[in-house]
């Protein structure tokens, strides 16, 4: 493909602003567009009739379809049509990117001939781009409505430029939500595509590209193989890391705190003191953080600990080091009692007119013993009234701090939920609906009419009314790094509440976030709650005691979304200045200072935000790429560095100190601001950081060292030497053979504690059912296969239950594909125990049912169109049972259920019911364990692995407990008899 040309505005202004040189005008300009409030088409000419609308999504586009008539045609680009190549040509400093001739940026079109395992999505980016050219080629005008950021800026210049779509009639539409009016406002106020906006993106798509290929070479050279480093995610890794290594140096502290049980005077309290209670050691003391292995997360991850405080981290301020979480203590309440009614609780603030620092139990029982008989007079009374204001609607950031808070959702749970939400989903009464605004964004801005709106409905509605709704729209500002015309993140009409919403079919996450968003919306606009905040100080000798107490008397905004956590303070009985108060107790209780606590994702985010790492779209992405890389883990909800995370952390921070920068990301994220003013130029931001950049790549490439070591052990299999190394699928090391890569080779892998030895592949007697040839037995992760001896050539493969019954799965056969005509069909079999035949060739992708030969059968006629696309659907049988695909398959997913009204239709066509199979008890699993958890002491338990032969030891209190055991000598004999008993029977 020739290369792309890019945006005239690329070298519009210079990178740093001259008294001499005004930055020029912004790119985009105006165009002519109908007057009327109504979407109108151009007229009738020698083209099509009708105007083209592309957007990114089909859900997106059913929504649009509803608004416009039918002189309209509306497209999905189904996100990003082309991306850079990856293939380095000659010239190219990094693939993709001529830097040396101005930074020309060549573009490819996937066509689903590179793609990962030989499959494409159903359908390639060539397909989709071809189809909107033949529409835009018949159209009279072409309207690109891609989202209203930079990247939706960039997706319509690619299309644009692609397609090479004439100008005069290509315009460039923005909406930040999906309703008639947004619609028909875009369409009344066509643009030309903003260049420099598109500048923006690119210079942001040239830095990743820039910074990432050579530092993911680079590590993958020097640690391990399939590694990846970038401007972004790899800072994200850093401050993991860097709250991993705090957590690791924490020292632990421990302190005393001194509290009083009192009443006013002549307040007969219902209290006995009791010595054995009155001093209250801590449960645990903290121990030191222990390492956690990478793993896939489970649902409880990234849930969370469901016995752990829920903390707001939008509005609460984290520990930012070991000081900070010096002063947290274990437990608030210490475990002190609940005081009875008409006492309350003070706690010592000061002993001789200082901060009391009581490092141990002595300096308690000195503290306590000065206080026996000591008067305690109240010197302070003090009530104040204090107003609580409601905090501003939704942007991407606390939108997804806020759904991890309240409804421990993950980052990426979050948007997918608000993507839809944002494109439309299926309303009974209602039709598609699109119902909150766009879901990408840093502003708080609100549309006026939106205010309008809802100021409206807080007057109007009965569970709220006049009291609740403001003098004045409550106004808020918006971080300076909001793109200009952003709004916050609301719903589309606020008339629609989460009741109606559900009663028309809402439901799951998707009722769950949208009452969130619109709960905050509504709340954002009513008037403060209102409270009343009591302090008493109390003197007693040589101490000063202080006790606090909060109570709400008027809800405001708290009675639409009440804050997140404990919030309240106890009501205080009333007492006066020189009152001397009955003491009734005196409580001495132990803590031990904690850690700062692991990032989870609402706090993750939140600290991305506050660095300027990456922008709102990006979080989700951020967090899940630093997962799937293995640097970091999570474990019931909190982030764990990996060992290959330090490793790669530290060796990035070490040679490339300004790339780990934060400031040097949040600098970037500013000037990609700039350039979209036009005050930067492009290729000068890019040119003053690769100069820089590109020196110390070199210097690096000599000076980081290899992470790799020999640890003195010979290989037991070809006495080569052993090493250690570093693994992306675990992110920890493993000792392996130092001739993997030698001829022939030695695979072997020094198994960890507690795992057994890892089985080569081993050449068997049995003999291959299509060729003859003996069969190649295997361990996989899913447990034991057989290949052919001939593979490739024959393609025989064969699994092995836990049974040792043997399956053949794939099995040459005399068939030529109907499709391609170039292969020999497979004969295979589904889970579901049925055979079909298919094409070995990936991008043929045909497959059909077949009878006991391989013959493909014609599927039965159902007499059933699929809705979508027109297509006959087929049964098709699954492990759950018979259901109705499209037999346009893989272009058409379509899919639905057989219901009762089905069954009885097709009953002369479905297959007869699966039998059901009894599943046999593994008699192992009740060999007797003594062994316990090496983390939380409860017993182990015998586990079936899943990812191959053999049983593991794991903690009876899994998953919430990950801990392992090694399986010893003995217990394996044990294993062994176990299994071997009903086999000799």
């Amino acid at each position: 493909m020739p290369t792309s040309k890019k945006p005239a505005a690329t070298d519009a202004a210079p990178k740093k602003p001259r008294a001499a040189k005004k930055a020029p005008a912004k790119a985009s300009t105006k165009a002519t567009a109908p007057e009327s409030d109504a979407p109108v088409a151009s007229p009738a000419g020698p083209k099509g009739g009708f105007d083209l609308v592309v957007v990114e999504s089909p859900a997106k586009a059913k929504t649009i379809n509803k608004y416009l008539g039918p002189n309209f045609r509306v497209l999905a680009s189904y996100g990003h049509v082309r991306d850079l190549d990856t293939k380095k040509k000659k010239g190219e400093d990094i693939a993709g990117i001529d830097i040396a001739n101005g930074w020309k940026l060549r573009y490819t079109v996937d066509d689903g001939s590179k793609s990962e395992g030989g499959r494409k999505r159903f359908r390639t980016a060539k397909e989709i781009l071809g189809e909107i050219g033949r529409e835009a080629s018949r159209a009279n005008k072409v309207y690109l409505a891609s989202d209203p950021d930079r990247e939706g800026e960039s997706i319509a210049w690619h299309i644009a430029d692609e397609l090479k779509l004439p100008d005069a009639t290509t315009y460039r539409i923005r909406f930040n939500e999906i309703t008639k009016n947004a619609v028909n406002a875009a369409l009344a106020g066509a643009e030309k595509i903003n260049d420099l906006r598109v500048s923006a993106q690119e210079a942001r798509r040239a830095m990743d590209r820039v910074v990432g290929f050579p530092l993911s070479n680079l590590l993958g050279k020097k640690v391990a193989s399939r590694l990846s480093a970038g401007r972004v995610q790899s800072v994200a890794v850093k401050l993991i890391v860097d709250r991993e290594r705090e957590i690791e140096a924490f020292k632990t502290e421990e302190y005393w705190k001194i509290t009083a049980l009192l009443a006013a005077p002549g307040v007969k309290a219902a209290w006995t003191p009791d010595p054995a209670k009155s001093k209250i050691f801590a449960k645990k003391k903290t121990e030191a953080a222990k390492p956690v292995a990478w793993h896939k997360p489970t649902e409880e991850d990234t849930q969370g600990d469901p016995d752990e405080p829920v903390v707001d981290s939008e509005t609460a301020d984290t520990p930012e080091g070991a000081e900070a979480a010096a002063a947290a203590p274990a437990s608030d309440a210490g475990g002190i009692p609940t005081p009875p009614k008409d006492t309350f609780l003070a706690n010592l603030a000061k002993w001789d007119n200082a901060e009391p620092k009581l490092a141990s139990e002595a300096d308690a029982d000195a503290v306590v013993a000065a206080l026996a008989g000591v008067p305690f007079v109240v010197s302070k009374a003090e009530k104040k009234t204090r107003q609580d204001r409601p905090l501003p609607p939704f942007t991407t950031s606390t939108l997804q701090q806020q759904a991890n808070a309240r409804m421990r959702f993950s980052a990426s749970r979050t948007m997918q939920t608000a993507q839809k939400l944002y494109e439309g989903v299926e309303l009974t009464g209602m039709g598609q609906v699109a119902l909150i605004t766009y879901m990408r964004t840093d502003s708080t801005r609100v549309s006026n009419d939106a205010l309008t709106a809802v100021r409206a409905y807080i007057q109007g509605t009965t569970f709220l009314g006049p009291r609740y709704l403001p003098a004045q729209p409550n106004a808020y500002k918006s971080g300076k790094s909001a793109q200009e015309g952003h709004e916050a993140v609301r719903p589309t009409d606020v008339k629609i509440t989460p009741k109606d919403a559900e009663k028309a079919g809402l439901g799951g996450d998707q009722l769950r976030l949208y009452t969130l968003i619109w709960q905050r919306f509504v709340a954002s606009q009513c008037t403060p709650a209102e409270m009343d905040v009591t302090t008493y100080e109390i003197t007693a000798g040589r101490g000063l005691f202080r006790a606090s107490g909060r109570v709400i008397t008027f809800d405001g905004y708290r009675k639409v979304l009440p804050p997140v956590g404990r919030q309240e303070e106890p009501e205080l009985p009333p007492v006066k200045e020189k009152d001397v108060l009955n003491r009734l107790d005196l409580f001495e209780s132990q803590h031990f200072t904690q850690p700062p606590p692991r990032f989870n994702e609402g706090s993750l985010v939140k600290a991305l935000e506050k660095e300027g790492i990456g922008r709102p779209s990006t979080y989700a992405s951020i967090i899940s790429t630093i997962q799937k890389r293995g640097y970091v883990t999570q474990d019931r909800g909190r982030f764990f560095a990996t060992e290959i995370g330090k490793v790669v952390t530290d060796l990035l921070v070490k040679h490339f100190p300004n790339i780990m920068d934060t400031q040097f990301t949040s600098k970037f994220e500013t000037e990609l601001d700039e350039i979209e003013t036009g005050k930067f130029r492009y290729r000068e931001v890019l040119d003053e950081f690769w100069d820089s950049f590109s020196k110390t790549l070199k210097s690096a490439d000599a000076e980081m060292p290899v992470a790799r070591e020999l640890t003195g052990e010979k290989c037991p299999k070809c006495g080569r030497d052993m090493q250690k190394r570093y693994s992306t699928t675990t992110g920890g090391f493993f000792e392996g053979c130092t001739g993997y890569s030698a001829d022939p080779p030695c695979k072997y892998i020094k198994p960890r504690p507690g795992e057994a030895e890892r089985e080569g592949p081993t050449v068997t007697d049995i003999p291959c059912p299509a060729c003859g040839k003996h069969m190649v037995r295997k361990v996989g992760r899913f447990g034991v296969f057989y290949t052919c001896e001939g593979a490739p050539d024959c393609p025989t493969t064969m699994n092995e239950n836990a049974e040792g019954v043997r399956t053949v799965t794939a099995l040459p056969t005399k068939h030529k594909c109907p499709k391609c005509e170039k292969h020999n069909l497979l004969l295979k079999e589904s889970k579901a125990g049925k055979k079909y035949v298919q094409c070995p060739d990936a991008k043929c992708k045909f497959i059909s049912d077949a009878d006991a030969d391989g013959a493909p059968v014609k599927p039965a006629d159902t007499g059933v169109a699929c809705e979508k696309c027109g297509s006959p659907m087929v049964i098709k049988v699954a492990w759950r049972g018979p259901f109705l695909s499209c037999s346009g398959y893989p272009k058409c997913r379509n899919a639905k259920s057989i219901n009762a009204e089905l069954r009885e239709k097709l009953k002369d066509i479905l297959p007869p019911p699966q039998e059901k199979v009894e599943k046999k008890e593994d008699p192992a699993l009740s060999v007797e364990v003594t062994e316990t958890c090496p983390e939380c002491g409860a017993p182990l338990k015998l586990r079936k692995s899943r990812f191959g032969p053999g049983y593991y030891l794991g903690c009876s209190k899994g998953p919430k407990c990950k801990g392992k055991g090694k399986i010893s000598p003995e217990l394996q004999a044990k294993i062994d008899a176990a299994v071997a008993a009903p086999a000799a029977q």
